[in-house]
């Protein structure tokens, strides 16, 4: 089973927190600070899913995400938005953009790790 999960996300402490709860159910973690070296890691290291924060430097979420989905190679790996941005219509803007799943910060640590896991089992 693929253990792999890349989170793109430029907080440090946010990218501390995710790792620490995923790593401690057995995930393995690669991380990104920015959109575009997030599109290349994608490429790389056939994460079985994708955290992605929405604002970030160099490239948006949202641009990544439609990257993402418009290569055949990377189009079938979920991706879930992690992000701040919890105004009327984000939620819909993440998924038009391709993502499967919406998360708003700050996560839940207690059910974070059955949202991500539930993200694999439905994909």
């Amino acid at each position: 089973m693929n253990k792999r999960i890349l989170l793109i996300e430029d907080n440090p402490n946010n990218r501390y927190l995710v790792s620490f709860l995923l790593e401690a159910q057995g995930w393995q973690m690669h991380h990104a600070s920015d959109g575009a070296t997030g599109l290349a890691l994608a490429a790389s290291c056939d994460p079985a899913a994708i955290l992605l924060d929405i604002q970030l430097p160099v490239m948006d979420g949202h641009e990544v995400a439609r990257r993402l989905k418009a290569d055949p190679l990377l189009a079938n790996i979920p991706i879930m938005a992690i992000t701040s941005f919890a105004m009327h219509g984000d939620r819909q803007a993440a998924l038009a953009a391709g993502c499967e799943a919406y998360m708003e910060k700050p996560i839940d640590p207690d059910t974070f790790v059955d949202s991500v896991e539930a993200l694999l089992l439905r994909a």
